[in-house]
């Protein structure tokens, strides 16, 4: 039975104090049970953050780390985190940035056009900032002449009506959240 419920589950989010091994205990169990699933956990220094990602952690987080980094961009750009944390958050936000993934599956019409062809800013009112390739390569500011492919995941910014519009455009019938 719990190999069943781990292998639906899509994300394990650690967060509890645990100790680093029973940290490594529940990536390795839960990679052991279903590969696919992505791991997230949290580590208390960058030594922890390198011992999780090798035993396969997809994403690490550190708070100590995040912080400073945080405290950092404040000091150097605090209009800009002011402007991300309301697109991430959403609190008493009008915009939201969003991730919508091309997916062969899904009858997506957009596959080998590029963005001037496609005009989803015009027709949805969304913004593309960057799209992540299938191979991992980032795009960032993905101009008119950037040929749209399967797998790659369009990360937009816009209103959550905008967002709608753009995911029914490029994923019929799928709802964002937002």
């Amino acid at each position: 039975m719990l190999q069943t419920r781990v292998q639906r589950l899509q994300v394990i989010r650690r967060q509890l104090q645990l100790s680093i091994l029973a940290i490594f205990g529940v990536v390795l169990s839960a990679k052991l049970l279903n590969p696919k699933i992505l791991t997230i956990a949290r580590a208390g220094s960058e030594e922890g953050v390198k011992k999780l990602t090798r035993v396969g952690a997809d994403r690490v987080v550190s708070p100590y780390l995040t912080g400073a980094k945080r405290m950092a961009a404040l000091a150097l750009r605090p209009q800009v985190v002011d402007f991300m944390e309301a697109a991430f958050v959403g609190k008493n936000s009008t915009f939201y940035i969003e991730e919508l993934l091309l997916n062969g599956d899904s009858g997506c019409p957009v596959f080998q056009k590029t963005l001037k062809e496609v005009d989803l800013r015009t027709q949805s009112g969304a913004l593309v900032l960057a799209i992540r390739r299938s191979a991992g390569d980032l795009i960032g500011g993905p101009t008119g002449d950037t040929l749209l492919e399967e797998g790659d995941l369009l990360i937009c910014m816009g209103t959550s009506e905008q967002l709608q519009v753009l995911a029914n455009i490029l994923i019929p019938n799928q709802r964002v959240r937002g």
